[in-house]
């Protein structure tokens, strides 16, 4: 069992990992939502008689249904069936079985939620059905309803636009000494001679309904529109060293060479958006272009554009496709974000259908690589 509890570790420890490499801050926040969750738990009593060993052999299962209220703030109502057993010291005993149904209420509190992966504390209460088979001690009912009192630490897991991988640890006690099947001193919460026991879950949490895009995790505090392009084109010649930075000048005169006449009133190619090959996060010198173009579609509100997303030649149809739409959905985002409505701006994935250059070499890959705003 140990072993499982480590492999386990280790694949949290991993998911985390990759989904910090993956993900980005900014885009998935929400001022309030609605949530659902489900998922497996593993509970165990902790705080009980001296006498009591708990044995491994305990599962259970836990639906919610959670009401964001802001950006750190939430309630949540949850329901959970749990399998606990524990076996006496004495020899002479045999163990017993408590089948737990649990319904608790208990206020959230995101402590950082601008991060892919976002810790929250909880506290609440909860009413406890308690199932008894084989108590020690002969005057316990074989069922009884209490209330008990739950903290606990958690966290949700960026894994899509709306969904999140869930895992908590939460320490609940009753008001009395007898979920063990024993009247015993215990070990409370808060002291006294109250039983206790935990859960850990493992889950995941679906916003099936969001409110309007959260201003509150801004990237960008320091970026304001009024920016000098001409004194980051000069910064970066000045200092480039490597093929890999980005001379604006120099993509503008290849897509100005390479692609067919348009006006601005119809195509806006933004010079400088651009990603990484197989990656639909934005990079840093997106951001100042990005926040131009939101101030341009900010001064003109009448103005409606689809954001294109494009891709290199590498790769199947379908998965380009899918690719550049995501790029396209990146970019709305930050408008979004900036103040844009979202009712102005639509997305579409290009794929690799219309490239800039047929070469493939990287500096020409790289460029075909960008985003378009088609005016409607």
């Amino acid at each position: 069992m140990k072993k499982i509890y480590s492999l386990v570790a280790l694949g949290v420890f991993l998911l985390s990992f990759s989904l910090m490499a993956q993900t980005t801050k900014y885009g998935f926040l929400t001022k309030d939502a609605w949530v659902f969750g489900f998922g497996a738990t593993y509970p165990r009593l902790i705080s009980t008689d001296p006498g009591i060993k708990p044995i491994e052999y305990n599962y259970g299962g836990f639906l919610s249904l959670q009401k964001n209220f802001s950006e750190h703030v939430g309630f949540r109502l949850k329901g959970g069936y749990y399998h606990v057993r524990a076996h006496y010291y004495n020899p002479n005993l045999n163990y017993f079985k408590n089948n737990l149904i649990v319904g608790d209420f208990d206020l959230l509190y995101y402590l950082v939620p601008c991060e892919p992966i976002s810790p929250y504390l909880s506290v609440g209460l909860g009413l406890n059905y308690s199932s008894f088979e084989g108590a020690l001690s002969k005057t316990i009912a074989n069922d009884r309803i209490d209330y008990q009192f739950n903290v606990g630490f958690g966290a949700e897991w960026y894994l899509g636009e709306d969904w999140r991988l869930k895992t908590e640890f939460s320490y609940s006690t009753v008001p009395h000494s007898a979920l063990d099947g024993y009247y015993s001193p215990g070990n409370g919460l808060l002291g006294g001679t109250n039983d206790t026991w935990m859960r850990f879950d493992l889950g995941l949490q679906y916003y099936f309904d969001k409110g309007e895009p959260s201003n509150y995790c801004q990237l960008y505090e320091g970026l304001n529109a009024n920016i000098d392009y001409d004194r980051i084109e000069e910064i970066v010649r000045r200092y480039r060293t490597e093929p890999t930075v980005v001379d604006y000048g120099r993509i503008e005169e290849l897509i100005k060479k390479h692609s067919s006449k348009a006006l601005v009133a119809d195509k806006w190619v933004l010079i400088g958006v651009n990603f990484d090959f197989n990656k639909a996060t934005l990079r840093p010198e997106a951001f100042p272009i990005l926040n131009n173009a939101a101030d341009i579609l900010l001064r003109n509100p009448d103005v409606k554009v689809e954001i294109q997303g494009h891709t290199d030649q590498i790769g199947s149809d379908k998965y380009n496709d899918q690719l550049s739409l995501r790029r396209a959905e990146a970019v709305k985002k930050f408008l979004v974000a900036k103040g844009v409505d979202a009712s102005r701006l639509t997305t579409v994935g290009m794929g690799k259908r219309n490239l800039l250059f047929k070469e493939m070499d990287e500096q020409s890959r790289f460029y075909n690589r960008r985003i378009e705003f088609h005016v409607k």
